[in-house]
């Protein structure tokens, strides 16, 4: 045992003795032997800053994100809210993942770890468009495409389950140019979501090769990661709290997308099946819990109403029912069968409270319910609200995973932020919600999209220059739960 893992052990041992000298709480919350407790982490935030390993190799640098992240014209438009922080500054993670893998399952004692794919590191240059998944074999990255299997190994290595989301944000520049589509929409060639006669072929050829590949070592597969995220911060809203590439605002082409990812969604779920029959399967919605932002208001109480649907709802009730509804009125038009009953799981990212204010008015000509304002951060920290959007899962009547929870300053949080969350999570589930695993977001300090390394995520602190991991106040929280299963 590693001095580190010992006074961890150690640490947690002392708190449960005297927990329980003191009497202990007055009663516990049992998760069960099954219930699977992970950490979640995403390849473009966590690779960059390796160590030792060249920039070039070590950086997604086919990705629209990296180009977004990275462009000194991009940088300087202070409506794209980028922090220019060199990508140098990352945790590490693709040299350094063997170590953070034994960090989550020895020092931890997780069982789980949430990872993606790269679809720009396997494709870094434009395969043939239009053809089969075996054709893909001549294109893919052989290299990376090794890494991933040494990746997947180390995991289970380590103890743990993956679970593997296969478009965590992240495009390849060679079918999106978030550069060129943020400067001009209408004239940019590779146009990512807002070319979906393009993208659904190929993201689902890329979905079914990955399965093919990799089936053997990967049973959980995420299809995409927090749809409607895009759809807000790529092409209706982008702001502070986050800007996507292409970062424009369109609201009839946010809504175009959103349809876009229901359908790549679908197709990419038969893709997976095809290959791999006996994998289990679903999407990773990001769903907030809402409020009337005046309580008395009844024109906020019924704007709330709407902003539970469009944004919690419509994308669920397509993908698991298949309904349609295209202007958004609150009616499905259809029910397509082609896109029903294409989950084997609901995995939920939960991170705020929203309130809606009443408009009094659409934002976009023959959408009626789009007569709201979203108030709030999304990091205000509302514990109550975990129980609040896994229950909106589970009564879908399919099994529910929390696929991310976390907070922007893990360094400050500690048990005040950890336990309430799993606090309110039990509870839903002794209700009867059917809630399979828990993932904390994240397992270390990770570049955080067009913030940087400014918020601090981690379990574990990660030090930009040295890249040393310390394990944080939360981290230690977290692993005397996966240790005993049990809140006490």
């Amino acid at each position: 045992m590693s001095p580190q893992l010992r006074s961890v052990a150690a640490a947690l041992l002392l708190s449960t003795a005297c927990r329980d000298s003191a009497g202990g709480a007055s009663s516990s919350q049992d998760f069960g032997d099954d219930f699977l407790f992970g950490a979640a982490i995403a390849g473009f935030q966590v690779d960059p800053g390796c160590p030792s390993l060249d920039a070039a190799i070590c950086e997604d640098r086919a990705s629209d994100w990296y180009q977004w992240v990275t462009d000194p014209e991009l940088i300087a438009q202070p409506g794209n809210h980028l922090s220019g922080q060199p990508l140098s500054d990352g945790p590490g993670h693709r040299e350094l993942y063997d170590a953070d893998f034994r960090l989550a399952g020895e020092t931890l004692g997780l069982g789980a770890m949430r990872v993606s794919i790269e679809w720009s590191r396997l494709f870094p240059t434009e395969p043939p468009l239009g053809g089969t998944v075996e054709d893909l074999d001549a294109s893919v990255d052989p290299v990376a495409r090794d890494w991933y299997h040494q990746y997947f190994a180390s995991i289970r290595r380590h103890g743990m389950e993956p679970m593997v989301t296969l478009n965590h944000y992240t495009l390849p520049l060679w079918i999106h140019d978030g550069k060129a589509c943020h400067q001009d929409m209408d004239s940019c060639t590779r146009r990512g979501w807002a070319a979906p006669e393009v993208l659904i072929p190929e993201i689902s050829r890329y979905a079914a090769w990955c399965a093919r590949e990799f089936g053997e070592e990967v049973d959980l597969w995420a299809t995409l990661n927090e749809p409607f995220a895009i759809v807000l911060s790529g092409y209706m809203l982008p702001g502070e709290d986050r800007t996507n590439p292409p970062g424009v605002t369109d609201p009839e082409l946010a809504i175009a997308v959103m349809w876009a990812q229901v359908e790549a969604h679908a197709r990419m779920y038969d893709a997976v099946h095809q290959y791999d029959p006996v994998a289990s399967v679903g999407l990773v919605p990001n769903l907030a819990a809402v409020r009337p932002d005046d309580p008395d208001s009844e024109a906020d109480q019924e704007a709330a109403e709407h902003l539970d649907y469009v944004y919690n709802r419509v994308f669920l009730n397509a993908a698991v029912h298949g309904a349609v509804d295209a202007n958004l009125d609150g009616v499905a038009e259809l029910t397509r069968d082609d896109l029903a009953g294409r989950m084997d799981f609901i995995g939920v990212n939960y991170y705020t409270q929203l309130s809606a204010r009443s408009l009094g008015f659409s934002l976009v000509d023959g959408y009626p319910l789009l007569d709201f304002f979203p108030v709030g951060s999304f990091w205000n920290e509302y514990p109550a609200g975990l129980g609040e959007v896994v229950t909106l899962a589970a009564g879908y009547e399919i099994p529910v995973y929390v696929t991310e929870n976390g907070t922007s300053d893990h360094a400050e949080a500690g048990d005040r932020f950890l336990r309430p969350h799993l606090e309110a999570l039990s509870d839903a589930m002794a209700g009867g919600a059917d809630i399979r695993g828990y993932f904390l977001w994240s397992l270390i300090d990770n570049y955080e999209w067009n913030h940087g390394m400014s918020l601090r995520f981690g379990a574990f602190a990660v030090d930009p220059s040295t890249k040393d991991r310390t394990l944080r106040e939360i981290g230690l929280s977290y692993a005397e739960v996966a240790r005993t299963r049990r809140l006490q």
